[in-house]
Parts: C-alpha cells; structure tokens; sequence
C-alpha cells in the first residue's frame, strides 16, 4: 500500500430504511424513495446536496422483485443534478456499489454519493414462494438456459441454496462442522430480531424448533434460508471533511476489500470451504493498520447461514476451519458476547434486504441509535460484509476519527 487509502477520504453520514414487510404490495420506486429521503434526512442534508448515486444492481426485469429500481429512476424522481452516478450487478457483491461511491467521492468526482438497494421479493413472488420467480416462472414451461445454467438445470441445480450447501457439506467433512454449530447462526438471529421492531420475524425459536424446519437441500433446513420481503436501504457517502460540519455521528470508512483471485464461479472454484471473501478480506486488512482483533461488531452476509460462517472464516475472526466451535452454544456471537454477530436479525430474521442491511445496522449501532438492540459496550469499529460464491466484498467502519 503506497498512500494511505482513498476510502479514508471518505465517511456514512446518513441512513436510511422505508417500511420492510414480508409483502407489501406498494409501488418499489416509492419504496426506494422513502429510504432514500430518510438517508438524506438523517444526515442532515438536502436533496439538492446530493450529487452522485450508485446501486446494486441496477434495472433488472429478471428475476422479478430482484431490483427496486435504478440509479437514472432516482436521479430523475427526485431531479437530482448528479456529476457521477453507477448502477450494475458486476461488481464484487451488494457492497460494491458502496466502495465504487468512495471511490468516486475520494477522487473527487462527488461530495455526496447516495447508495441504495431496493427489492419487492416478497410482494413479486406472492402466495407462490420462491418457485413463482425462479427458473421457470413456476409455470412448468420450458426454460432457455445459457451461461452457468446449462451446467446446473439439467442436475436440478437451479437455486443457490443448492450451490451453498455443496460448501456446507465440504467443510463439515473436511473439519468436522456439524448441524447442531450451524444451527447456531439461525438462532442467533431469532434472538437479536426479537429486539427489532422492523425484523419479519420475531417469534421465539428453539433448536427444536431449526431441526423441525424441512430441509431445503442437505444440510440446510428452512431457517437457514434468507426470507424474502419488500423494502429498501440507503446511506450517504460523503466526503470526510464535510462529514465532519454534519450534525450526527459520522460512521468513517476504514478499509475495504472487493479482491477476487479465484475463478468467477459458485461451483468452480479451487475450495469449497472458502470463498472469493477470503480474497476480498485479505484486501482489506492490507489497506488498514487495524487488526481482526479490533472488531467489536460483526455484521456478515447470511443469505444463507453457512455463508457467515465462512465470513468469520474468511476475516480472519476465527481460524479456519473452526467457524462452527467458534459458534458453539452462540454465546461468542450474542448481543452481549465479546463478538455481537448480526444484531438486527440478519436476512434469515430481519429479512432479505441483500447485502445493504448489515452496513445499515453498523452504522446504527456504532452511533449508539440501536434501540433495545444496542450492544452495551457501544462498539467503534465493525467489520461489515456482503455476498457469497463468486461476488464479495468486505469493509471495515468506525467512529475512530
């Protein structure tokens, strides 16, 4: 690393969340709009201060609910006068459209970047689940496949659950991870999401419970699947010196890694006991003097659970290999444990608002604003990440200054 790094120009000085509910049935632009406002709001700042949008992943038709709306939607809805605006799913994870907007304000194309992720997953699927907007449209018509679904569909290899449960089951053969460890991320979340009033889910669950759930595909049961819903997350990235005349709590971007030395595959890659994450992480703690030791909070990807735990993995928050005895009992990752581990409830609670989620509760817990979820000892620096297989990307934040 030869200058100090350009994410270090740069800091969260809003967030924001519409409504989120399993299906709510309203218009994704409007909901993308609330969010987006409420960021603006929290900050401090007007519409008219933004000059710069990015998101993830942009307009996309297919699969239905997967994109709230687009970078050119806002700008036009809300008359934005931009000088640097980004939107696109080739990009290392949901994270990536939040680095590619430090990248912008460090170099000075931008002093406000507005970030947003939006989705309608719950409303666009309906009463027919997951299959009513997957391969197929759930219809039983036949199916053009091309790129990586040739390879997957004729083994009936359609969803992603079924690539992530191909790592699930390397690692328990390789290391000895068992079902009882895992189950941990689950029900870790549960508890957490019982303290947020915007989580989906909220009722008690009990490992009797998990291990009641049908299996989705070995090993992985219902609760250790992401829940679909409707909403939208928003923040601001701003320059750090105009964070600094905010009047909240600036949330500093300290580090962050978006690397990927492996194979651009879920399936291909050289080990299925790790991710393109390690690449990424790896990255980002060449580009900081901090040190895993210095994450008091945790916030990792958990669109499936397996994959949090190969984020402790890759991290470098366990060693590797020993993801699932780190979670043994849950008592490590508990709201009141040395390392809080997805204290809004994660996707698999909380609801699937990919990927954003988790960067929206670091900045709130680090600001001390998470309400009955708040970790007590108010943690300065949390370690955030986002995407799992081929896309990833990881950052490190804090209120350090």
């Amino acid at each position: 690393m030869r200058d100090e790094p350009i994410e270090k120009r740069c800091a969260i000085t809003g967030v924001g969340q519409s409504a989120i509910g399993r299906r709510l049935g309203r218009d994704p632009l409007e909901l993308t709009l609330d969010g987006c406002l409420a960021a603006v709001d929290d900050a401090g700042l007007r519409v008219a201060d933004i000059d710069g949008v990015s998101t993830y992943p942009g307009m996309m038709a297919s699969p239905r609910g997967f994109s709230g709306s687009s970078a050119i939607d806002v700008i036009d809805a809300l008359r934005l006068e931009v000088n640097w605006y980004d939107g696109g799913v080739e990009t290392s994870g949901q994270l990536g459209s939040v680095m590619k907007a430090c990248l912008a304000v460090g170099a000075g194309l931008a002093d406000h970047v507005l970030c947003f992720r939006s989705v309608w997953e719950g409303s666009a699927q309906g009463s027919s689940g997951r299959a009513s907007v997957g391969m197929g449209g759930g219809g039983g018509g036949s199916v053009y496949a091309s790129g990586f679904s040739e390879w997957t569909l004729p083994f009936g290899s359609a969803s992603a659950a079924c690539w992530i449960a191909q790592y699930a089951q390397a690692h328990m053969h390789r290391y000895g991870t068992t079902p009882e460890q895992l189950a941990q991320i689950p029900l870790n979340a549960r508890r957490n999401a019982a303290r947020n009033p915007n989580a989906i889910y909220r009722d008690p669950m009990t490992i009797d419970d998990y291990f009641a759930s049908r299996m989705i595909t070995t090993p992985l049961h219902l609760f250790d699947c992401d829940v679909p819903c409707d909403g939208a997350t928003a923040l601001i990235v701003s320059r750090r010196e105009l964070a600094e005349d905010l009047p909240i709590q600036p949330v500093y971007v300290e580090a962050m890694g978006g690397a990927m030395h492996d194979r651009p595959s879920w399936d291909q890659i050289h080990d299925l006991t790790r991710t393109v994450g390690a690449d990424a992480a790896a990255q980002m703690w060449a580009r900081t003097s901090l040190t895993p030791a210095d994450v008091e909070l945790a916030e990792l990807y958990d669109g499936f659970s397996f994959l949090t735990m190969l984020w402790l993995e890759a991290l470098g928050l366990c060693p590797v290999g020993e993801s699932g005895p780190f979670v043994e009992g849950g008592h490590r990752i508990a709201l009141d444990g040395p390392l809080p581990l997805n204290t809004h409830g994660g996707q698999l609670s909380a609801g699937r608002l990919h990927g954003y989620g988790f960067l929206h509760e670091a900045c709130v817990q680090l600001r001390g604003d998470a309400g009955d979820r708040q970790v007590a000892s108010r943690p300065q620096v949390a370690a955030v990440a986002a995407g799992g297989g081929n896309t990833c990307g990881c950052m490190l934040v804090s209120t350090l200054g």
